[in-house]
């Protein structure tokens, strides 16, 4: 069994400090894919010790962004190509190619997408990104071995995952336009092969196992009582490919128990996979 784990640290370090060692030793994922690392290689090796194999793609602009993949197993390949220098220095997408002890490849993606800002130079950028995104997923999703993509996708898909869905129709992270690339991803909601992974598409895990219910959510603002009142977001995922969604075997998104014992905005999405 492998364990995935992914997460958006919202800085490393900062994590850290505020007790993610702490959740590593407990939670023991075999793969930790990282978003928003915001801080050099040398600190994430640091950070994570011995018996990790890194791969980063640190954004050209420091204290921003970057994606990380770090595991227990050694890497076959890495990429962060994705498109032009605009994209690829941007530190928000990185491509690991695994084996497994029993000779099975497979690929693991972090993936870290503009939070976006309604009418602005940003969220053309989100787009721009999304376009990009939507390439090579679709190459990822013909592949003949198992993919997941994980990570921050700064996209509510479905009324579902946003608490407060109404409040943001007109609002970066659930605009129809950005839907729309969840929708060719897994299908909609009133497709009939809705997450099934037909079509060459991919399996949202998170709504799989959970079903038609609101949430889980996988982030909340620091600001007010959003953690406490469950005000979230679900917008950190694990799409898998057909190949991939088969050998899920467990998914949970680890909330902390209060908001004091929180070392990020987000929490880790967890899934374990029969490889």
């Amino acid at each position: 069994m492998v364990r995935i784990a992914s997460v958006n640290v919202n800085g490393v370090r900062a994590a850290f400090r505020k007790g993610m060692g702490e959740w590593l030793k407990k939670s023991k994922p075999d793969i930790l894919a990282l978003q928003e690392v915001r801080a050099d290689r040398s600190d994430l090796v640091g950070l994570l010790g011995d018996g990790w194999v890194v791969a980063d793609d640190p954004c050209s602009q420091k204290g921003r962004a970057g994606v990380a993949v770090a595991s227990r197993i050694p890497h076959d390949r890495v990429q962060i190509s994705l498109g032009p220098a605009s994209i690829d220095t941007s530190g928000r997408w990185i491509e690991v190619l695994l084996t497994t002890e029993s000779g099975l490849s497979f690929t693991v993606v972090s993936c870290y997408v503009h939070s976006g800002e309604a009418g602005t130079p940003k969220q053309a950028a989100k787009y721009e990104f999304l376009k990009l995104m939507d390439s090579r997923m679709k190459e990822l999703s013909k592949a003949a071995s198992p993919s997941v993509i994980v990570g921050d996708l700064n996209v509510g898909h479905r009324t579902l995952d946003i608490r407060n869905w109404k409040g943001n129709l007109k609002n970066s992270g659930f605009l129809p336009e950005e839907r729309e690339y969840l929708d060719s991803w897994i299908g909609s909601e009133d497709d009939p092969l809705y997450n099934s992974g037909e079509r060459a598409r991919w399996v949202d895990v998170g709504r799989s196992f959970h079903g038609e219910t609101e949430g889980p959510y996988s982030w909340w603002s620091w600001r007010g009582r959003a953690f406490d009142n469950n005000t979230g977001w679900r917008i950190d995922y694990h799409l898998a490919n057909s190949m991939m969604a088969k050998k899920v075997k467990n998914y949970f998104i680890d909330k902390a128990a209060t908001y004091d014992r929180r070392w990020s905005d987000h929490a880790p999405v967890v899934a374990d996979y029969d490889l």
